[in-house]
């Protein structure tokens, strides 16, 4: 072109950034004769888009810096960096130049402020500034349930679920997504049901949530013959998901038939990886590493969860010397740079086979200080042993990294009682008692019908059917000392 005029620049750059090619929008920028405020917004939403925080950030400061008058679309991508960053203090400055500037009313840099806040956990300042709005999309509504959904207040996310007027998949999605992180399964099936109901359409991200809170093998089925019924074509993440359902339900035959008839060239490492995981919690190693060496075969690159899971699952199945090379071989190999998690698995590897010289060797070797991971795997190989003075010391460093924590305190407890040192013992319920440290209880579940029933140590007393499920215990322990009486 002999003559470039303002438009013609500004469309050059806005190609260059929705292409991805931020550093050639950047050299036709600095080369322009002039700029305006389309010029500067684009490249800071270019930038903030990409996660490029920092430059979206400069650019937004030189464009107030440059005397040009900015709008509102100039705050659009400093609070897409918000959103990403999930800084708390950025956010705040942004909200406040946006209330300073006068473009509060904006529903858009409304939204982005809300989602800000929601993503730093901030729901006080989000809710208020919800409240405030005088018009609310969907997605607004659903960006705060999802926010209260990720803190665990279900209360707060069901209080404005059922305020939402017009309730879209997603924000059905959020809540059941809610439940499931608080562990909440059957809450999470019921909105489920209450979901198909009405006839809402789940997403895929609906399927993959329902299938983790599966307590039970049977509410697993009822999923996947719902997906296959309404011929619901599940992407990799929903496919890992019911390959770990039906492992987890003790199923491994249905997990590997999911796994086969996804097809060869879909099978992403994410998925590889949820497979060999399923066959090594089932004590299978060596068909896991067969597994892995078939995956490397037709091209997919190990990444650093597979190598987490080829540890683990050596481990598992007492396969030192193959879980060592792969150790050693990681990074020449692959690329790949031990951190914690590893080191933690290789410490259970070579604990769990009694390996404690070597083991020593390793941890003086590592080139960081042991964190939590690497301690909870010394400490659980310490009692396996009975090795009181390395599980003391582990339980010790696990204290001071989180004083608040009960595992130590108990998994400590057990080494000295396996021993018969009761006294220790005794002292460490004191400490835990002294420092307000509640061991929390071990629950136990079962699905009889469309409910699943949760138990916990002290549940039986208060049960409406203790007399039954009672009777059925004392059925059990008769049977098995005259089974015990039998064999003597």
């Amino acid at each position: 072109m002999h003559f470039r005029n303002l438009y013609s620049w500004n469309n050059m750059i806005s190609g260059y950034v929705k292409s991805g090619m931020l550093t050639r929008a950047r050299v036709v920028f600095d080369g322009m004769p002039e700029r305006d405020v389309v010029s500067w917004n684009t490249m800071v939403i270019g930038y903030a888009q990409s996660g490029n925080l920092n430059e979206a950030l400069w650019f937004y400061r030189e464009l107030r810096r440059s005397g040009i008058k900015f709008n509102e679309f100039s705050f659009a991508g400093v609070l897409t960096a918000c959103v990403k960053s999930r800084e708390l203090g950025l956010n705040r400055q942004a909200h406040g130049q946006v209330l300073v500037a006068g473009f509060l009313s904006n529903v858009v840099l409304s939204c982005s402020i809300i989602d800000a806040y929601a993503k730093c956990g901030q729901m006080e300042s989000a809710r208020r500034r919800f409240d405030e709005m005088v018009v609310k999309d969907n997605y607004i509504w659903t960006t705060l349930i999802s926010g209260y959904a990720k803190l665990g207040d279900m209360e707060s996310a069901n209080e404005l679920f059922t305020k939402m007027p017009e309730k879209n998949p997603v924000s059905w999605t959020a809540l059941i997504a809610g439940y499931v992180r608080q562990g909440s399964g059957d809450h999470a099936l019921d909105l489920f049901r209450k979901m198909i109901a009405l006839r809402v359409k789940p997403e895929q991200f609906t399927f993959s949530s329902c299938l983790c809170a599966s307590a039970s093998l049977r509410h697993g089925k009822q999923i996947h013959g719902y997906m296959i019924r309404t011929n619901v074509v599940p992407n990799a993440i929903v496919v890992s998901s019911l390959i770990d359902m039906y492992s987890r339900s003790g199923s491994l035959e249905s997990s590997e038939r999911v796994f086969n008839l996804y097809g060869d060239d879909k099978r992403d490492c994410v998925l590889w990886n949820t497979m060999i995981s399923a066959l090594a919690h089932h004590g299978l190693g060596h068909k896991a590493l067969r597994m892995v060496d078939e995956m490397i075969k037709i091209g997919v690159n190990p990444n650093r969860t597979t190598l987490v899971v080829i540890l683990s699952a050596c481990s598992h199945s007492g396969l030192v010397e193959e879980g060592v090379r792969w150790f050693d071989s990681m990074t020449v190999d692959y690329g790949i740079v031990p951190d914690q998690e590893h080191y933690a698995c290789l410490i259970d590897l070579l604990g769990r086979a009694g390996c404690f010289k070597e083991l020593m060797s390793r941890m003086e070797k590592m080139p960081f200080k042991p964190e939590e991971h690497i301690w909870n795997a010394i400490l659980g190989v310490s009692r396996i042993h009975g090795n009181v003075e390395l599980g003391k010391r582990a339980a010790e460093e696990l204290i001071r990294l989180d004083p608040e924590s009960s595992a130590p305190y108990v998994l400590l407890s057990s080494i000295h009682a396996d021993q018969g040192n009761w006294e220790p013992v005794e002292k460490l319920r004191g400490i835990m008692k002294k420092r307000r440290v509640n061991k929390e209880k071990a629950r136990s579940w079962i699905g009889i019908g469309e409910k699943v029933e949760t138990f916990t140590v002290s549940d039986g007393w208060h049960h409406p059917r203790k007399e039954e499920i009672y009777s059925v215990l004392h059925n059990l322990a008769a049977l098995m000392e005259k089974e015990e009486a039998s064999r003597t």
